[in-house]
């Protein structure tokens, strides 16, 4: 395997860990500012901690790279207010299973050979295992079902727009302007249900902590790996999702682990683990749109 494609897939790891951590400690915030004022904190404490870093303004992009990075930022945004609504809703395993189905209709579609689609079947079947299909099983809500999946239709979008996006500008600023831009469209909306919540000061330390671990640590890291692995492998290879999930649920929540569960983890560990291992170096990337 190349050297770059080994780091971009620690990069991934990395950022999927970050990820999980920062959706624990998220749900901390939901009784006072609720799914949609959380949602504006991460975003916009993420955006102005990135948009320093990054500077992206120093050497702004043509218009066409800005239109992809627009767009690469709403998916983002979307896909960030999706899910905080879904897991006030349903358990965060579960939510991360269902939004799944995102990425991996990405790997699927951009799948050319047998093999790859084996490693698409056992991450498909660690999704079906994590969810609580049987009878005994608590009755999902249908909203939070729902929420979950427009999730993963996001998640999709934003693996996409996201190599467009990095493609077309440089990673860094790439990943500055497009968290701007999930700012601005999940703004009006946390602004309509938190209100004045979003002005106690109190909950603004714990906020900037889900910001950096939830989005700008992850998504920097992500934007790199996006921008060296293929679609497939690394749609595949976010297959860990539901799997790290149930970790922090059991580190963080104290959520046990039932047998069938594990046996979802090995699935989707041993589909990660196919793909990264038969993966190719990505073909030379295309133009900017």
């Amino acid at each position: 395997m190349r050297k770059d494609t080994t780091l971009s897939i620690a990069l991934l790891l990395a950022s999927m860990v970050s990820i999980q951590f920062g959706a624990s400690l998220a749900k901390g915030l939901f009784p006072q500012l609720g799914p949609e004022g959380t949602t504006v904190f991460r975003c916009g404490f993420a955006a102005v901690m990135l948009l320093a870093l990054w500077r992206p303004w120093r050497a702004l992009p043509p218009r066409p790279a800005l239109v992809a990075v627009a767009l690469y930022g709403a998916s983002l945004g979307a896909m960030n207010l999706f899910f905080y609504l879904s897991i006030a809703r349903i358990p965060l395993g579960v939510a991360v299973a269902l939004e799944f189905t995102g990425p991996l209709a990405v790997a699927l579609l951009a799948s050319r050979r047998a093999r790859d689609l084996l490693w698409v079947a056992l991450a498909a079947a660690g999704i079906v295992l994590i969810l609580p299909l049987s009878r005994a099983a608590r009755r999902l809500d249908p909203p939070g079902v729902a929420l979950a999946l427009a999730a993963g239709v996001c998640w999709a979008l934003y693996i996409v727009l996201g190599q467009r996006a990095g493609r077309a500008v440089e990673g860094g600023a790439a990943t500055a302007l497009g968290m701007l831009a999930a700012a601005l469209v999940v703004t009006p909306v946390g602004v309509l249900r938190a209100g004045p919540r979003l002005l106690h000061f109190e909950l603004w330390p714990l906020a900037l902590v889900v910001a950096v671990f939830s989005s700008a640590l992850p998504y920097s890291l992500e934007m790199h790996a996006l921008r060296r692995l293929p679609a497939r492998t690394f749609g595949v290879l976010m297959s860990l999702e539901p799997a790290l999930a149930a970790l922090a649920g059991l580190v963080m929540l104290r959520e046990r682990l039932t047998p069938t569960q594990l046996v979802a983890i090995g699935c989707v560990i041993a589909a990660s683990a196919g793909s990264a291992a038969t993966s190719h170096a990505p073909a030379s990337p295309p133009a900017a749109p």
